[in-house]
């Protein structure tokens, strides 16, 4: 009988740290950040996983004020986003580097070129420092529409790492069947889901628990382990928010808003979850758990029927423009060269 423990199905200890940025400063969000990847690394995990745009704030703004009134924020988050070629991200890339495990963080990432345009990116940090990749939210949530711009499908990848094959998704595209689907269909065994707290949701919905349903039905449907961290609301996020509406401060301290934790191939969750708190999950994975399961409903595979069913991904990236510039005098392949 083979080894389903052999290398190519690792075991792991990963992390999910559930906690709040420092408001709209990106430099102390990333001291915050190393940090905490120092902690959960000496603590023996191997995969540290942040918020959805930990770096350096969520723009609860367009929630709470008329999109006039937040434009003054939304100015405040331009300047303190970052760019992946940026200082910030090479002291993450250092961090991970240092402490030797994979990171995957949740920034606010500024367009290199059009002056005012933003992304809602998680970044693939190798053990080895190296950035592996960036994934842009392909679709802002309802009022987030008002600030992030959407990805394209360049970053709809899975990833080597030594936790094995690793996939994100940040936030509500945990609920995009196809995107998820995308992420199984490149043998994805580790999903990172990444969230924000949202108290200001409406009062019939439960944050908490739509996270963990979302979680499940991924960890189910693929067989996969899927990691949530989710962001908090601390009290400076709370002031900034209430200084001018002091209504606004109840709607922020609303509880159940942020779930973070584990989800194991059945659908079950590792240890215990973090509800609402600042601090950090551990939890220890094996995918050889995943072998199992796969023989009852693989949709990848052989519980599927691609003779009826085909998803086109398209990966090519986009870009404002595309330039077709004439060749430099004497590079003209007709013009006669001499012997």
């Amino acid at each position: 009988m083979s080894d389903v423990s052999a290398p190519f199905l690792p075991r792991s200890r990963v992390a999910a740290v559930q906690a709040a940025p420092v408001f709209l400063d990106a430099t102390a969000t990333v001291d915050k950040a190393c940090a905490l990847i120092a902690k959960a690394a000496g603590n023996g995990a191997q995969l540290v996983a942040f918020p959805e745009v930990f770096v350096a704030a969520y723009p609860y703004w367009n929630w709470l004020m008329t999109p006039i009134e937040g434009s003054a924020w939304f100015e405040r988050l331009y300047r303190a986003s970052v760019r992946v070629d940026g200082p910030e991200v090479a002291a993450l890339c250092a961090a991970a580097r240092d402490h030797g495990c994979t990171v995957v963080i949740g920034i606010n990432e500024r367009d290199p070129v059009s002056v005012g345009t933003l992304y809602n990116t998680n970044l693939i940090i190798g053990a080895d420092g190296s950035l592996l990749g960036r994934h842009r939210k392909l679709v802002p949530t309802w009022a987030e529409k008002l600030t992030w711009a959407g990805g394209d499908g360049a970053s709809i990848r899975v990833y080597d790492t030594p936790v094995g094959p690793l996939g994100t998704l940040a936030c509500g595209e945990n609920t995009n069947t196809l995107a998820r689907f995308a992420l199984l269909s490149q043998g994805e065994l580790v999903h990172v889901a990444n969230y924000i707290a949202l108290p200001v949701a409406p009062a019939s919905y439960n944050m908490a628990e739509a996270i963990r349903i979302r979680a499940t039905a991924h960890s189910f449907e693929g067989k996969v382990f899927t990691i949530v961290a989710c962001s908090t609301v601390s009290e400076e996020i709370i002031a900034a928010m209430s200084a001018e509406r002091p209504a606004n401060r109840a709607l922020l301290e609303r509880r159940s808003s942020a779930w973070s934790g584990v989800i194991d191939p059945h659908g079950n969750l590792v240890g215990e979850a973090l509800i609402d708190d600042e601090g950090i999950v551990y939890a220890d994975i094996d995918l050889g758990a995943c072998v199992g399961p796969k023989q009852m409903h693989d949709i990848i595979g052989g519980y599927n029927r691609f003779d009826i069913f085909n998803l086109t991904v398209d990966r090519t990236p986009r870009a404002p423009a595309t330039f077709a510039d004439a060749p430099p005098a004497g590079d003209d392949a007709s013009e006669e060269k001499p012997s």
